[in-house]
């Protein structure tokens, strides 16, 4: 596995190295950009769906783009990979190149894990956009400085007095000091009967015998992938809002930009606290309609002639969010600091999820990456395949 995995890495990089890419002003914009790019959005895939290029030569023209070295990412992403993948590439509204493993289809829907994540920090930039223009029920009024346990009764008692200092945004960043992966809890893994929600607000332990009751830091101050910090937003959504986040995505995001093919997990019940939407994992999309995200977000909330997701809450969650981990946002992972995919343009961010599950969005290429499928994890640095795919823009 390991050398499976070095020679995928070497032919991605060596492919971003031979194009010698270079980060300049207008990069990659073509000299005959199609006049309709900037107006354009996807009609549902059940009356037409994306446009998209027909041949190399429009690929080209259109997209900008070389297909020979396209080509190159999907012979070798088709020659290590077995079972059902996706792996898209739109550029400029157009499907430039689509690849799919047996036996996907265009209709297929995965589980993108943690991907899940952006679209919560979706629905959180909802809910804090309503509470700013007092659209919220009984005019509750919510920030990103909010003490988060002020929506959490089910919190109290506390497990640890360290708590009352978790704010909004420490959750929404990965520092609320709650214990993730580094600290080994990995995901929720539940005790026969157990709760999830139980689980996060360190009520129970999960079966592993791990607990999530006491604080391994002060808010704040470190930076740990905690979903057992992530379970809070669906408990602070479902309180504030009035409704479940996967309702109101579906109602004023998904609809919308012409989703139709997509589902979403709730999570507890059956005797414990729940169930509401799985705030951490369980979305499942197709990767065109999973593009439509991207791409509605790399056009700054607007779908259309409507803002669909407030455009301060875009520029704010797709940037570094803290110091002690640069590289995330709120719910986004982010390229601010130019670390984290060094040959892509600063502005670009990415939904990630396990089984390298991954919707990549750089606005200033007006470029949306998608590649869904069940596994491997990992496949090496997070950047493939984005850094071949931008290698590829014409320059």
């Amino acid at each position: 596995m390991r050398t499976v995995t070095r020679l995928f890495i070497g032919l991605f990089l060596s492919l971003a190295a031979v194009s010698g890419l270079h980060l300049t002003l207008g990069w990659g914009l073509p000299a005959d950009k199609p006049e309709s790019t900037e107006s354009y959005y996807p009609a549902p895939e059940s009356a037409g769906g994306w446009r998209r290029c027909k041949n190399d030569e429009e690929v080209r023209r259109l997209a900008a783009m070389d297909p020979e070295k396209l080509d190159k990412v999907g012979q070798t992403t088709t020659a290590l990979y077995a079972g059902p993948w996706v792996l898209l590439v739109i550029r400029h509204g157009y499907i430039v190149r689509e690849w799919m493993g047996v036996p996907a289809m265009p209709q297929t829907t995965f589980d993108v894990w943690s991907c899940t994540k952006s679209a919560t920090g979706i629905a959180y930039g909802l809910l804090l956009d309503d509470s700013r223009n007092h659209r919220l029920p009984k005019d509750a009024q919510i920030d990103l400085d909010s003490p988060a346990y002020s929506f959490v009764p089910e919190g109290y008692p506390l497990t640890d007095p360290g708590k009352e200092k978790i704010k909004l945004r420490h959750l929404l960043s990965m520092t609320s000091g709650i214990p993730g992966e580094d600290h080994g809890i990995i995901g929720i893994e539940v005790t026969p009967g157990g709760g999830e929600f139980e689980f996060g607000l360190g009520k129970q332990s999960d079966r592993f015998g791990n607990s999530a009751a006491r604080l391994y830091a002060q808010p704040g101050e470190a930076w740990d992938y905690s979903d057992a910090g992530f379970v809070h937003l669906a408990l602070i959504f479902s309180h504030v809002m009035g409704q479940e986040i996967g309702d109101v995505m579906k109602a004023r995001v998904f609809q919308p930009i012409g989703i139709e093919n997509s589902g979403w997990d709730l999570q507890g019940g059956g005797g414990n606290l729940g169930p509401h939407t799985n705030a951490h994992s369980g979305l499942r999309l197709t990767a065109r309609d999973f593009a439509r995200l991207g791409y509605m977000l790399s056009r700054g909330g607007t779908w259309k002639d409507k803002q669909i997701v407030p455009k301060w809450w875009i520029d704010l969650a797709t940037r570094s969010s803290q110091s002690v981990n640069p590289n995330y946002g709120y719910t986004f992972w982010v390229n601010t600091e130019g670390n984290l995919w060094p040959r892509v343009p600063k502005d670009a961010f990415a939904f990630m999820g396990f089984a390298t599950n991954r919707c990549f969005v750089v606005p200033s290429l007006d470029l949306v990456v998608v590649r869904l499928g069940y596994g491997p994890q990992p496949i090496g640095p997070v950047g493939i395949p984005l850094t071949a795919i931008v290698a590829a823009i014409a320059k």
